[in-house]
Formats: C-alpha cells, structure tokens, sequence
C-alpha cells in the first residue's frame, strides 16, 4: 500500500505540461508537490464527475495529456464513464484511481464493496487496453514513466493507505493557490493557460 507521497511525489517529479485533474482527498496533498496553472482541483459539485471533466478535457485538448487523479468513492458513483471513455477514442487520457477504501474528506465512511471491489477488472470489462493495479511503491515508481507514455487511454488502479483530510473549501485559509479562489476564477485561468501554452 502507498502512502499519499508515494503516490503524488515520483508523478510531480515527472508531469510537465499535463493537465492535472484532482478530487476529494487528493486535492490539497497534490498542490504539496504542484503550483502549476494546469492543476484544476474538481472538488465543488456533486462527487462522481471528475473522470467526466477530465474526458471532456483531453476530448477538447487532444494534442495534450490529461491525467486525472480520482477516487474509488467517485469511480463508483460513475463506472458508466469506464465505457464513455473508451467509446469517446480519446488516446490522451491517463485515469487513476486512488483506492483507499473510504469517503476520506466526509469522515472516511466506507466506500461499499470496499477490499472486495476489482476496478481494474471493471476498466479491462469496459475495454481499457492498458490497465494497472498497484499496491507496492516500487513498482509504481518503476512503471510510472511507460505508464504516462504511449496511446491511451490508462487505466491505474492504486491502493493508497487511509488519510485524515477533512472539507476542501475554498478561501485564504487554505495553502493550494487552486483553492484561494473561486471555481470560476480559476477555471477561468485555467482555461487562459490552456490556450496559452502549447503541449510538448
């Protein structure tokens, strides 16, 4: 199992320009590793549409990859987006699935069919060809660099230990520049960044 670090460090140290799309219990751990205007945290609407977000982005952005850093509380509101996924064709799409068992930020309630539920298996069903289940940090790290790499779209599966993070708001109070402002404003820069900066 990974601890949060484990998971966001070794993939800050490799993005360049990709979209990074986070939810829930990732939003503030991630803005620890990233400052960057293409981080967009999906955390200030109903749970289960951030893997929807990110497709609409890579659809709409198809030059650029765009990782998206969900939950496995939200991937199971909406496994439907498994099939949209693949049936979109969108190549440029990196999907993990951080798997910690619980709705870390509403007070770790578990997640149902939690320890018992196979995501990989469900985005293989759904025809992912590329798809990875993780539980050791090693080997995450060592697969991380051809995982980001080649034709999408990626489907990762990580089991991550149990956190603490609490509401995610969005005020002065918080440290992540993406959560000072509101969701327009930053979308709003987001968007200004987007066309700004040409994919590598």
């Amino acid at each position: 199992m990974l601890s949060k670090a484990q998971l966001l460090e070794p993939l800050a140290r490799l993005r360049t320009n990709e979209v990074v799309v986070t939810t829930m219990s990732v939003v503030r751990p991630w803005a620890q590793y990233s400052d960057h205007d293409l981080d967009f945290a999906s955390a200030d609407s109903a749970m289960g549409h951030t893997a929807d977000l990110a497709l609409g982005i890579a659809l709409a952005q198809p030059s650029r990859t765009v990782i998206c850093l969900n939950g496995d509380g939200s991937m199971l509101m909406s496994l439907g987006t498994l099939a949209t996924i693949v049936a979109s064709g969108a190549s440029n799409l990196v999907l993990f699935v951080i798997d910690n068992g619980t709705y870390e930020i509403t007070g770790n309630q578990p997640v149902p069919g939690a320890g018992h539920l196979d995501f990989v298996a469900m985005a293989q069903a759904a025809g992912f060809q590329r798809t990875y289940g993780f539980d050791d940090p090693n080997a995450y790290e060592a697969a991380l660099p051809g995982l980001l790499q080649g034709g999408g779209p990626v489907f990762a599966c990580i089991r991550v230990e149990l956190g603490t993070e609490g509401p995610i708001s969005r005020s002065n109070a918080e440290e992540a520049r993406y959560l000072k402002i509101s969701l327009a404003d930053w979308s709003q820069q987001f968007r200004t960044a987007l066309l700004n900066d040409t994919p590598s």
